[in-house]
């Protein structure tokens, strides 16, 4: 799937995207919010969370196969998270998206199947962006107030609260029954007579319907189940074009048919229909953004996504993930996140970007604070784990990154990406330990994990929709791992293995320290290449840097190799050891993690010499005395 996303990406770039503030004197630097802390994401995939059930039938029910609730999260479950070593708290799929379930007794209308994926459907096809997923609630009457209250027991709990806004695309049926007073939905008002007008929220095919794509590979809809929905139609008249950019009226089934493309005043040929920042204008703050675009006027789409924003802010919703906002021009976020930040100059602001070509332009002119580091870093740390990738290449990596790198979060899974544990990634979770170090410890940006990543689960469900190796996000389903340190909702790991609970021990250690070390907000240097080319036995599966502040010193290095273990003398060079401001003499080093590794760092001549033994998947964190 997320494939599909990254080649979407270049048609898009090619296509249609051409190229009261809390605390209103303090502005910003560099879009950096707090550059003396380190920030972990926890991201939880909502309904699986608190789902106890392990049937996992394909296609299943929330009768057969079980669904968590806004409830499950309990002081008791967000402490665990908490002491996990984690900031933020990531709420995935909390808007109401379309789901196949009858909840027309409460006035919410019945999807179709012929245009939803998986029976719980996608959280990113959202139909009604003021109120939440019904499935989530014990009272579904209540369901915001049952989300409300999950927000102030998250607060209670020392959590920041994200949840997702999916600019570019909704639900193709998308009708909100919760907006509030003079909100009007999106395509209420638009002119269906033309494929384009800048204030329509779609694009159109005047005169033609829409078509259910035709399915191959004898997919069909809720898997054998006949469905009274499913009749391969789904009335819709003119057709609008789809989220994934299709202007198609009858899709391919590998679109992403169950959205529409919303339209923000860019024409079908690339013509932008609004004004564009100014030259320069990505040096200055939000506040000077925010006041650029007060007297001008903007396409309908951008008001409606704002008024989105701006309405969970008010419920005390402390920042927001972004899908696929490089689909989305840069001017909208401009126009979107200002407005965000006077109102919350402490938002979170992270976004789903896969060109390193813009990554600059979204944090500076478009004002996110965090992009995903995928396709540099995730992606080659993930080809050194599976065996054939080289530790080399990373710090050139870091380097090319140096200018942005705490914007650049880090992570080894989502909800998109393959699990650790599964045979198509690593096979073992165990291989995620020196990722993770390297992951966690290398720049001052967030690290973020996904649920169930710190026992080791390894996404081997077949849910229905799509395929195994990630946890399904389309379908009913529980996650063995994660449900045996659930222990029936006693959040205490009580059915873990011992291997589960070694893992989420070695989590819990490195996440904690990452938070509370100063070295890791503070300066990097690389110690790889100097290694490689002066250290005998020293490995392209070896990885080391040190990290320093001006009262903690770090030599972090780790092995990837699953195999074979290493023994040498790690040089710190001469500039290093100038920057470190270490003096001739012997300094004693401790790791951090586990306390078990105490050696002896000598300084002659301006170069150190550290002896290290590394067991396979071994990772120190040095910490000089």
């Amino acid at each position: 799937m997320k494939l599909i996303k990254y080649i979407l990406i270049a048609i898009m770039i090619t296509g249609l995207s051409c190229r009261e503030q809390k605390t209103g004197e303090n502005r910003e630097m560099n879009n950096v919010q707090d550059n003396k802390k380190k920030y972990v994401v926890y991201q939880v995939f909502t309904r699986l969370f608190g789902n106890t059930i392990t049937t996992n039938k394909p296609w299943g029910t929330i009768e057969e196969n079980g669904v968590g609730k806004f409830n499950d999260f309990t002081a008791k479950a967000l402490k665990e998270i908490k002491d996990l070593g984690v900031t933020h708290i990531w709420y995935t799929g909390v808007p109401h998206h379309d789901v196949i379930r009858d909840y027309s007794k409460y006035g919410i209308s019945n999807d179709d199947p012929d245009v939803v994926k998986g029976r719980a459907g996608s959280p990113y096809a959202v139909k009604d962006y003021y109120n939440v997923n019904p499935d989530l609630a014990v009272n579904v009457e209540n369901r915001l107030e049952e989300f409300q209250a999950l927000i102030k027991r998250t607060h209670e709990a020392g959590l920041k609260v994200i949840i997702d806004i999916v600019p570019n695309h909704v639900a193709r049926n998308y009708k909100s029954i919760s907006k509030p007073d003079g909100i009007r939905d999106f395509g209420e008002d638009d002119d269906t007579s033309v494929i384009y007008n800048a204030n329509n929220n779609f694009y159109y095919n005047p005169d033609e319907a829409f078509k259910v794509p035709v399915w191959k590979n004898n997919y069909s809809p809720l898997g054998n189940e006949k469905h009274p929905l499913e009749d391969g139609e789904f009335p819709e008249m003119p057709a609008k074009w789809t989220g994934n950019g299709s202007r198609l009226s009858q899709p391919d089934m590998n679109d992403w048919y169950e959205t529409v493309k919303v339209n923000y005043g860019i024409s079908p040929d690339g013509k932008k229909d609004f004004d564009e920042l100014p030259e320069g204008f990505e040096n200055e703050d939000y506040i000077n953004h925010y006041n650029f675009w007060k007297d001008k006027t903007v396409p309908n789409s951008w008001v409606k996504f704002r008024d989105i924003a701006l309405y969970w802010l008010n419920m005390d919703v402390d920042g927001f993930r972004y899908d696929m906002a490089e689909m989305v021009p840069v001017e909208f976020w401009s126009y979107m996140n200002s407005a965000i930040k006077m109102k919350n100059s402490d938002a979170f602001l992270l976004a789903e970007v896969y060109n390193p070509s813009l990554y600059r332009d979204y944090i500076k002119k478009g004002k996110m604070d965090y992009l995903y580091d995928k396709v540099q870093l995730y992606d080659t740390i993930k080809s050194v784990m599976q065996g054939h990738g080289k530790t080399d290449y990373i710090p050139h990596i870091l380097e090319e990154l140096r200018d942005i790198e705490h914007n650049m979060l880090h992570f080894l899974e989502n909800h998109d990406e393959q699990r650790l544990a599964s045979p198509d990634f690593a096979g073992n979770a165990e291989k995620g330990k020196p990722a993770m170090v390297v992951s966690a410890t290398s720049t001052t940006a967030p690290t973020m994990i996904y649920f169930g990543q710190e026992v080791g689960e390894d996404g081997s469900e077949n849910a229905g929709f799509g395929s195994p190796t990630r946890t399904s996000i389309f379908d009913y389903v529980g996650v063995p791992a994660h449900q045996r340190w659930v222990n029936n909702k006693q959040f205490d790991g009580g059915q873990l293995t011992t291997e589960e609970k070694d893992l989420r021990d070695f989590y819990k250690r490195l996440l904690n320290f990452t938070i509370h070390s100063s070295a890791l907000t503070g300066n990097y240097k690389d110690l790889q290449l100097y290694n490689r080319e002066q250290t005998n036995n020293y490995s392209d599966k070896v990885l080391s840097f040190v990290r320093w502040s001006e009262d903690e010193k770090l030599i972090i290095i780790s092995n990837f190799d699953d195999k074979n273990s290493y023994e040498f003398e790690l040089k710190i060079p001469k500039d290093v050891v100038e920057a470190l401001r270490l003096e001739s003499k012997t300094y004693k080093v401790t790791d951090q993690l586990y306390n078990q590794f105490n050696s002896t760092l000598i300084i002659e001549n301006s170069i150190g010499v550290l002896k290290i033994r590394l067991e396979a998947l071994e990772s120190f964190i040095l910490k000089i005395q």
